[in-house]
Formats: structure tokens, C-alpha cells, sequence
């Protein structure tokens, strides 16, 4: 695994707190994310864009957009910026970047690519969708651009969200259970928090959290079961 370069061609390293998540992310595999199988055939491609900062008064943190309440989809749910491929995408780290440029305003020339994750299966949508890590080297101002997709826009800080209080574990009206993060008024659950949880067991920053602590899932939360991050439940339910 390698830096990569910002969408305007430079390079910046990340902060040393970023190396080992790097470093284990050398090795990682889809089975560290999900234990379903992504299909080597058929889906649609889609992107998102895991973008680490660092803000001056609350440190290391994650962008997090909530989707609107409105949308037949997803409806209010927490998300990484992110979305379907479209044809004229290079690879998944095009279609995470202009994803994000297009959902929150985000400007390309302050991202640093650093590595895409394995490619996930989401079988409720039919989607596969690979995780960009990247590393917001010019932080700026965010804003949802388009209002009926995107109702607001934050910078979750990582101290939060590995704060025991704030884990849990929700359980889905069709059985699945899986690992969440109540930060900021926001819940953050399914395919985001798996994806979540699992970086930041691999950078070393998770603290021990009582996971016998589980809640039903909001009924206004509750659209189709997600699949990465899932625990002991039962995961035919997303199949």
C-alpha cells in the first residue's frame, strides 16, 4: 500500500497516528469487514469516501453526512459520502471523490488518496461497494449541496467515537444485530459503523465497550439490514 496523490496531482503524508491503520490495512480482507461473500460477477459498483481529519480542538476525526429524511431509501440514515459508479469513473477512488464533491461541496484538491479497501457486499441493495480511505490534508468548510439527498454534514472526532458510552450494539426488526455509535445525535449503524468499527479496531484506537449493550433500532432508522459489521445475529436475514 502506497500514498496516493490528491486529486490535483500532490502528495501529502499523512500524521503518524494514521500509520498503523495502514500498515494493517497491508493485510486486510474482506472476511475483516463482513463474513458475506462478494459475488465475482454481477452487482452494481459503488464507492465511498472514508475521510480521516484532524481538527485543532477535538482532534483526529471522520466525515459523516445524514442522508435526508425524505428519500425513499436510506431515509435519515448516517453515511459516508459516497455512491454509484457512473461510466465515466476512472476507478472507485474517482467515483468517492466526485461523490463527495457533489454531496457535501467537498474540494477535490484537499483529499490525499491513501488506500481502497476490499470491495463489500450489500445484498438488500445489490450493490458492491469499495471503502476509499483517504486523508483530508486541507480541511474546509462542508455543506450539503443538494438539501433533498443530504440534511446535514459532520465531523465525528474518533475520541467519541471509540468512548465507551457512546458504543453499542442495535438489533434490526429482521434479526441482525451489529456494532453502532451514538455521537452527536447521531446513531450511526449498518453498512457505515461496520465499516467504522472495523478501521478503528485496525488502527488501534478502540477502547473496550460492553457489547451486551443492545437497543432495538428506531422504527424511523429501520430500512433494509445492512451487511458489514455484522455479530452474532442472523445474517440470512439480509440475503
Amino acid at each position: 500500500m502506497s500514498h496516493g496523490p490528491t486529486a490535483n496531482g500532490g502528495q501529502r503524508q499523512p500524521p503518524a497516528w494514521v500509520t498503523p491503520l495502514l500498515v494493517r490495512l497491508g493485510t486486510a480482507r474482506r472476511e475483516d469487514f463482513t463474513r458475506l461473500r462478494t459475488p465475482e460477477h454481477g452487482g452494481r459498483e459503488s464507492a465511498v469516501l472514508v475521510l480521516l481529519g484532524e481538527a485543532t480542538d477535538t482532534g483526529p476525526d471522520v466525515l459523516i453526512l445524514q442522508r435526508a429524511a425524505t428519500l425513499r431509501r436510506h431515509a435519515g440514515e448516517p453515511a459516508f459520502p459516497g455512491g454509484a459508479a457512473d461510466p465515466e469513473d476512472a476507478d472507485a477512488a474517482a467515483t468517492a471523490l466526485r461523490e463527495a464533491n457533489e454531496e457535501v461541496d467537498l474540494d477535490l484538491a484537499s483529499v490525499t488518496l491513501l488506500a481502497e479497501l476490499p470491495r463489500l457486499w450489500i445484498p438488500v441493495s445489490e450493490f458492491v461497494v469499495t471503502p476509499v480511505l483517504a486523508w483530508w490534508h486541507a480541511p474546509h468548510p462542508v455543506h450539503p449541496r443538494q438539501p433533498a439527498e443530504v440534511a446535514h454534514v459532520a465531523r465525528l472526532p474518533i475520541a467519541e467515537l471509540v468512548d465507551p458510552d457512546n458504543r453499542v450494539q442495535v438489533r434490526h426488526p429482521s434479526g441482525w444485530v451489529g456494532p453502532a455509535f451514538s455521537v452527536r445525535g447521531m446513531l450511526v449503524w449498518g453498512f457505515t459503523a461496520g465499516v467504522l468499527a472495523a478501521l478503528l479496531d485496525m488502527g488501534g484506537w478502540s477502547r473496550p465497550w460492553p457489547r451486551d449493550r443492545v437497543i432495538d433500532l428506531p422504527p424511523v432508522a429501520a430500512s433494509p439490514a445492512p451487511s458489514a459489521g455484522t455479530d452474532e445475529a442472523d445474517e440470512s436475514a439480509v440475503r
